[in-house]
This record gives structure tokens, C-alpha cells and sequence, in this order.
């Protein structure tokens, strides 16, 4: 149980003051957007996983997976709903694993522990009662639904080359899984075709023509059972690590117009219990390395074009479960946002966070549904970035990360900064880029309404806190497990933006005027 405090301690105020300032000025470039997200860019996953599934000798799932998630709870409830909507993913290492009870499936077994089977686990089972709970609750929380597809139903495992499973998909199950979601009225966004199997794969693999041939057949039965356009879902694929060999290859065999989004996976803080985990989410070269595989992934896209762009459809920054001592705190904000930023800043239309409950890397706390400090951080993008990407240019100093879109809700433009430095703030000036002729000098922007400020910091000042305070207020949810009032701070705009060392802003400048905003 946590104690709720009602301010952050005074420490806070103390050690930003004692902190050295640095003086910077981050140049906005808003006469054109540099890529556009989906509006509903932030997404979390729910995951398959059973309590016995463990890492580094721990079970941190609990019953968090989508077959025992106890879906009552107010909390749970509430935090969905603050989205209004939220984008959730159903999927995870073991969909491929999943068979649908319905039509000629008549058995229904539970997930057991499985020394040969896929990830440790014998086959497990979607029930259609347990389908019609997951779909009333995905109505009365507003959920927007990505369903990861069983894409290895029909093969077999190859037993010439490991991991590697051959054969035609046999479509039959999920056949007539669609046709009792459409004959109840479900809602589906979009489909997702498999789980981590391209590539090198993870714990199976299916060569990139197979799945090529196999995606041609899952789009026709879409279209086929989802008659009018209007209401068809979309075909995602390949939800796996980038390898652009494969990637290039699928997409060659299956053609344009049949994966309406490419969707791939981002890990690049590694397995879970490396001691070096905080390092890496304080090191700014670290955090750019990836940059490599956006730009990749982008390359493909505007090779093949697909219609929803590219999708980052599964990122928990640390693998199998994520860090225990990282994950669920503070710091863990600091490559989260960073890597929402930096995504959308390469055209990445989606960002899913695995997960919103479950692991470590949850959002939610798997036991009491308590919201970490991520959480938050994911819910104010929500509420404040909008689709339009602006570029920004500052002064190099690589501890300060900057993104900047048009504001959500209109007129202005929303920033976030990230001050990754344990000993130094940043008093932030803003220019308005000249249009036109990069050898003009950029324009000093000069506000005349105040600045709405959103300052998030770790409760006592160490970022290894699992509770983060918004402008000096802890976020605890209400005695009813509502999500606290996230209301900004007011600010003179005729003073420059103050960013405390290890801390994390987002500002909205409504008299900024950028003519890609308009």
C-alpha cells in the first residue's frame, strides 16, 4: 500500500536550485511538418503470458495475461479511460501459440510449462466466453484493438534447420474466429499477422516468402468476410525485429496494397538483468544508436509503401519482462519518451508500449493496478502532442532531448523536453526559424500568453523512485481509483523554460505561430 503524499518533498526545490544552469536555445522549424503520426500514436499491449512465466529467477506477470486479467477492477477501468481512447494491442511471444475455440476446435487447454514447446509452454487456448469479456470490456473502456493473429496454425516445425517452421498457414481457425467476432458486432481495428517470427525470428522463424505468400491469403479473408471498406480492419505485419533482407523480401512477394502497416519491434536496451541498464538510459550516444533501425524500417516504407506507414507494434525497452530495478521507475521515462520522440521524428505512425500490465515493463502495477511513473509521462503525450512533427535544431549539447508537433489541441505547438544530466538544468529560449533562407537569422520568439508547463520528477529527487511528481503534485490515483488531475502550471512567457537536471517536461506555447500547425 503507498503512502500518499500531497506535495513532493522540499529536497526537490533545493537540489534544482543548487544545480548548474546552462543556457540554451532550441530553434523550432514549423513551416512544415517533417512526418506525421497516427492520432492515436500511443498504445500499449496486453500479453498472453501465464504466472509461471519467469526470467532472472523471478515471476513477474502475476495474472496479468489475457486470459486470467481480472478486467472488474476500477483502477484498471480508469486508467483506460483517461486515453479516451486508448490503442491496445493483444499479442505477445505465445500468440502463435493460441487456438480459438470455435467451429472444428472443440478442446480448449490451458497453458502448461513445456520443455519443448514454443517459449517453454504447451499450446494454450482463447475460449469464446472469454473472448465476449475481453470485447465488453474493450467497449466499455473505449479501446482502440489490434489482435495479433496465430500465424504458425498448419506448420510444422522444420527438422532440418531450428526454429524454423515450413509449410502453408492454414487460415481455417481464424476463419471462423472473425466470423463469430463479426456476427457479434466486435470492433477490430487492425489484425496483426504473427509474433517476432521474421528474421532470425524469436523462438520460431518462417522464411520471408512463406510469410509473403501467407500474408496475400489473410488479406483476401479480410476483405472477403469484412464486406464494406469502411469497417474492414487492417493487415499488419510482420510484428518482429527488423532485418532488411527479410523485410524487403516479404514485401516484394506479397506486393503493395496487401500490409496496410509494417509493424516491427524495438529492444535496444537488452535482456532485462543487465547491471548496465541505467547507464544506457542515461547515455545519449546509447539512445541514438536505434535510430539506425527507425531510418531502416522508414527506407522500406517509402520503398513499398504501405498505407499506415510503419508501426513500432511492441517496445519494453528491456527484454523478458524488462528490468526489475528500472522498468517500473522513473528513469525508465527517460528512454520511453525519448524513444516516442524519436520515432515519430522518423514517421512512425504507432508506438506500442509492452504492456500496459504485466512484467516489469508494465504501466500499470500487476498487483494493485497502481499507475508507474511511465504511465503518466505516456498520458500527457497522449493528451498533448499531436500528429504533426516539427523539426527542431538547439545547440549541442547531447544531455537535453527535444521534440516538438503541433499541439493536440489547437492553436500552438506542444515540446517535450528530457534532461537526461544529474547535475545540471536548462533555461530554454525559444526561435522561430526563418522560411525559406537557412543563411537569415531565426526569429526570437517572443510570447505573450502564458506558457502551459507539465514538469515531471521522481518524488524524492532519485530517479529510482517508482512515483512521479507533476509540477511539485504526487500522481496517486483518488480514493474512487481515478487518474489524478494533470492540470499545467501557468507561466510568464516572457521567462525562458526551466528544465531541472533529470527531469522531463512537456510545454504547449499557444501563440507560437508555425504555419504547418494551422
Amino acid at each position: 500500500m503507498y503512502f500518499k503524499f500531497t506535495f513532493c518533498p522540499i529536497i526537490l526545490l533545493l537540489w534544482a536550485s543548487l544545480s548548474f544552469a546552462q543556457n540554451v536555445n532550441v530553434v523550432i522549424h514549423g513551416a512544415a511538418s517533417i512526418a506525421k503520426t497516427d492520432d492515436n500514436f500511443v498504445c500499449v499491449t496486453l500479453d498472453w503470458w501465464p504466472a509461471e512465466k519467469c526470467d532472472y529467477n523471478q515471476c513477474p506477470w502475476g495474472k496479468a495475461g489475457i486470459l486470467n486479467l481480472d478486467l472488474r477492477y476500477g483502477a484498471l477501468i480508469n486508467a483506460i479511460k483517461a486515453f479516451n481512447p486508448l490503442r491496445i494491442k493483444v499479442g505477445g511471444s505465445l500468440q502463435d501459440n493460441v487456438v480459438y475455440k470455435v467451429g472444428e476446435v472443440s478442446s480448449c487447454p490451458n497453458f502448461m510449462k513445456r520443455e519443448d514447446g514454443l517459449f517453454g509452454f504447451s499450446q494454450g487456448c482463447l475460449s469464446m466466453e472469454r473472448w465476449d469479456q475481453l470485447n465488453r470490456f474493450f467497449n466499455h473502456t473505449g479501446v482502440k484493438l489490434t489482435f495479433g493473429l496465430n500465424a504458425l496454425f498448419g506448420r510444422n516445425e522444420s527438422q532440418t534447420e531450428k526454429g524454423l517452421w515450413i509449410g502453408d498457414w492454414q487460415p481455417q481457425n481464424s476463419r471462423d474466429f472473425m466470423q463469430y467476432t463479426i456476427s457479434k458486432g466486435y470492433k477490430v481495428d487492425s489484425y496483426e499477422f504473427g509474433n517476432q517470427l521474421s528474421g532470425s525470428g524469436m523462438g520460431a522463424k518462417v522464411d520471408a516468402k512463406q510469410y509473403g505468400k501467407d500474408v496475400i491469403v489473410l488479406k483476401n479473408l479480410v476483405k472477403e468476410l469484412y464486406a464494406h471498406p469502411e469497417t474492414q480492419p487492417k493487415v499488419l505485419g510482420p510484428g518482429g525485429f527488423y532485418e532488411e533482407k527479410w523485410f524487403n523480401t516479404f514485401l516484394e512477394v506479397s506486393g503493395q496494397g496487401i500490409v496496410d502497416g509494417l509493424t516491427h519491434h524495438i529492444y535496444n536496451l537488452g535482456p532485462g538483468d543487465d547491471p548496465n541498464m541505467m547507464n544506457k538510459i542515461l547515455d545519449p550516444s546509447y539512445l541514438n544508436q536505434v535510430s539506425q533501425t527507425y531510418k531502416g524500417v522508414s527506407d522500406v516504407v517509402n520503398k513499398f509503401r504501405p498505407q499506415l506507414g510503419a508501426w513500432v507494434s511492441e517496445s519494453g525497452g528491456a527484454l523478458n519482462g524488462g528490468s526489475k530495478d528500472v522498468s517500473r521507475t522513473f528513469a525508465d521515462g527517460f528512454w520511453y519518451l525519448d524513444q516516442m520522440g524519436m520515432a515519430s521524428t522518423y514517421d512512425q505512425k504507432v508506438f506500442c508500449r509492452q504492456a500496459l500490465i504485466g512484467g516489469n515493463y508494465g504501466l500499470l502495477n500487476a498487483t494493485t493496478f497502481v499507475p508507474n511513473p511511465d504511465y503518466y509521462g505516456a498520458l500527457l503525450w497522449h493528451r498533448l502532442m499531436g500528429s504533426t512533427v516539427l523539426a527542431v535544431t538547439k545547440e549541442s549539447d547531447p544531455d537535453l532531448r527535444v521534440y516538438a508537433h503541433c499541439a493536440k489541441k489547437k492553436p500552438g505547438v506542444s515540446l517535450i523536453f528530457i534532461n537526461l544530466s544529474k547535475d545540471r538544468s536548462f533555461n530554454i529560449t525559444l526561435s522561430n526559424a526563418k522560411p525559406g533562407d537557412a543563411g537569415k537569422p531565426n526569429y526570437e520568439f517572443v510570447g505573450k500568453q502564458n506558457r502551459e508547463e507539465y514538469h515531471l520528477r521522481a518524488l524524492t529527487g532519485d530517479i529510482k523512485d517508482d512515483i512521479v511528481c507533476l509540477n511539485d503534485v504526487p500522481m496517486v490515483q483518488t480514493d474512487s481509483e481515478d487518474i489524478p488531475a494533470m492540470d499545467p502550471k501557468l507561466v510568464d512567457a516572457s521567462t525562458p523554460i526551466s528544465i531541472a537536471a533529470q527531469s522531463i517536461a512537456y510545454v504547449t506555447i499557444r501563440d507560437f505561430e508555425a504555419p504547418a500547425c494551422v
